[in-house]
C-alpha cells in the first residue's frame, strides 16, 4: 500500500513539474523572451544539474563508450532536445498551454507508428489488442487535428483573479491570431520528434548501461547545438539578458522539468513500468488547464475541450490494447517456461530411471 501511494505521489509531482514548465515558459515568452533563447538556456542548466549525479553515481561504470554509441547519443540530442524543444517552445508561443498539454498525449501513438515499420512493435490486427492500439492511434491523431483546425465558442470565460506577471505580457493568450494553426502543427512535430528520440534512446540503453552519463552527454551536445542556432537567429546580446522571472524560468526548466523529472520518472518506470507512467499523461492536461485559467487569463474553447477529450480517449484506448498485448506475451512466456520446466523434469526422471536400471543390472551381474 505504501509503495502504491508513493508511486502515485511521485507521478503527480512529475506532472506538476511539467505543468509548471509550460506555464512559466508561456509567461516569459509572451512577455518578450525569444523562444530560441529559451531553448538555448534549458539544456545548459540541465547539463549543470545532471552532471554531478552522473559523476558520483556512475564514475565506476565500466560501460564502453564507442563511436557508434556516441553518434546515437548525438542523434538523441538532436531529436530529443534540440529539434524537440525548438518545435515545442515556438509552438507554445503560437498556441496555449492547454493545447500543448493535449497534443503531448500523441507521443505513444507516434511511437507506435514509427515502431511498426522498424519491427519493434507488431500491428497484430487479428487480435483485439492490435485493433485497440490502431484505433487508439487513429483517434489520438483525429483529436489533434480537431484541436488544430477547430476553435469554437468560449465554454469557460476568463477568471477575475490572475497572476500579476501576466499583466506585463505583450499579447493576450486568448487573442485570435494568424498562427493558430502553426502553433498546434509545431507541437505535433514536437511529439513526433520525441517519439523518434524514444526509439533511438531505447537502442542506446541496450548498448550503454549508464543512463545519467548518457543524458548528461545528450544535454551537453544539445547545449552546443542550441547556442549556435540561437546566436544565428538572435545575434543581439541584449535579447539574451535574464531578468528575475526569465532566470527563474530557465533554471526551473533545466533543473526541475528536466533533471528532477527525469530522476522521478526513471524511478517510477523501474518500480511500476512504463505503462503506469503513461497513464498519468492526461493529468498534465487537467493541471495545465486549471493553471492557465487561473494564472494566465486563458479562456476555454469548445474545440479545445472536444479535441482534448478525443485525444485522451484515444490514448487510453491505445494503452488498454498495449496492456492486453503485454499480458498475452507474459502468459506465453510463462507457458514456455512451464514447458521447459516440464521437459527438464521429464528428462531428469528418465535419467533417474536409466540410472536405476543400470544399477540393478550391475547388481545382477555381480551376483
Amino acid at each position: 500500500m505504501g509503495n502504491e501511494l508513493l508511486a502515485f505521489v511521485v507521478m503527480v509531482i512529475v506532472q506538476l513539474g511539467f505543468a509548471g514548465m509550460i506555464i512559466i515558459s508561456k509567461l516569459v515568452m509572451d512577455g518578450g523572451m525569444n523562444p530560441f533563447v529559451q531553448s538555448a538556456y534549458r539544456p545548459i542548466f540541465a547539463t549543470i544539474s545532471i552532471a554531478p549525479f552522473a559523476f558520483f553515481l556512475e564514475r565506476k561504470n565500466r560501460s564502453k563508450l564507442t563511436f557508434s554509441i556516441l553518434f546515437q547519443i548525438f542523434l538523441c540530442s538532436i531529436f530529443g532536445i534540440t529539434a524537440n524543444q525548438y518545435a515545442w517552445f515556438i509552438g507554445l508561443t503560437n498556441s496555449t498551454p492547454i493545447i500543448a498539454s493535449a497534443i503531448d498525449n500523441l507521443i505513444p501513438a507516434f511511437t507506435f507508428i514509427i515502431a511498426v515499420p522498424l519491427g519493434i512493435e507488431k500491428l497484430g490486427l487479428r487480435s483485439i489488442a492490435g485493433q485497440a492500439k490502431l484505433l487508439g492511434t487513429i483517434v489520438c491523431v483525429g483529436g489533434a487535428m480537431l484541436l488544430s483546425l477547430y476553435h469554437g465558442k468560449v465554454v469557460i470565460g476568463q477568471l477575475g483573479f490572475h497572476w500579476k506577471y501576466a499583466e506585463n505580457t505583450d499579447k493576450d493568450v486568448n487573442s485570435p491570431h494568424s498562427n493558430f494553426f502553426f502553433g498546434p502543427f509545431l507541437l505535433i512535430v514536437c511529439s513526433l520528434s520525441y517519439a523518434i528520440w524514444l526509439i533511438i534512446q531505447t537502442r542506446v540503453n541496450e548498448k550503454y548501461a549508464a543512463p545519467y552519463t548518457c543524458i548528461t552527454l545528450m544535454c551537453l551536445m544539445a547545449s552546443v547545438e542550441s547556442v549556435i542556432i540561437g546566436f544565428c537567429v538572435v545575434p543581439k546580446l541584449s535579447e539574451w539578458a535574464l531578468n528575475p522571472i526569465r532566470a527563474i524560468s530557465v533554471v526551473y526548466n533545466g533543473a526541475v522539468s528536466t533533471s528532477l523529472v527525469f530522476f522521478l520518472s526513471s524511478w517510477c518506470i523501474e518500480k511500476k513500468g512504463p505503462l503506469y507512467v503513461s497513464m498519468f499523461n492526461p493529468l498534465l492536461l487537467v493541471i495545465s488547464a486549471f493553471l492557465s485559467w487561473t494564472l494566465l487569463r486563458e479562456k476555454l474553447y469548445l474545440g479545445v475541450v472536444l479535441g482534448s477529450i478525443v485525444v485522451v480517449a484515444g490514448l487510453y484506448g491505445f494503452l488498454w490494447g498495449k496492456k492486453m498485448e503485454t499480458s498475452a506475451e507474459d502468459i506465453e512466456v510463462n507457458k514456455e517456461k512451464m514447458n521447459q520446466f516440464s521437459k527438464s523434469v521429464d528428462l531428469e526422471l528418465q535419467l533417474s530411471n536409466s540410472n536405476e536400471q543400470i544399477s540393478s543390472e550391475l547388481a545382477k551381474t555381480k551376483l
